[in-house]
């Protein structure tokens, strides 16, 4: 978590990541910093997520962006 956490820090240093329960319903983030995001958790944890798992909820809070971390490396 602390490694997502970190990664998400560095896109966008004006959220509390680990408050923020609307990241993408309430428009604190934007596709430009999801596309970074996905890029970033890629690289950071030796995955490739697959476009149709780059969905709102998916996004939309630090604990769903951990459980699709997880998905893909309990998968390898």
């Amino acid at each position: 978590m602390e490694q997502l956490l970190n990664i998400l820090q560095g896109i966008r240093s004006d959220v509390d990541f680990e408050k923020e329960e609307s990241l993408i319903d309430g428009n604190v983030l934007d596709s430009f910093d999801i596309v970074t995001i996905v890029g970033g958790m890629e690289d950071a944890f030796g995955i490739e997520i697959s476009a149709s798992d780059i969905i709102p909820e998916n996004f939309n809070t630090v604990k769903a962006m951990m459980e699709l971390v997880e998905k893909y490396t309990n998968a390898q």
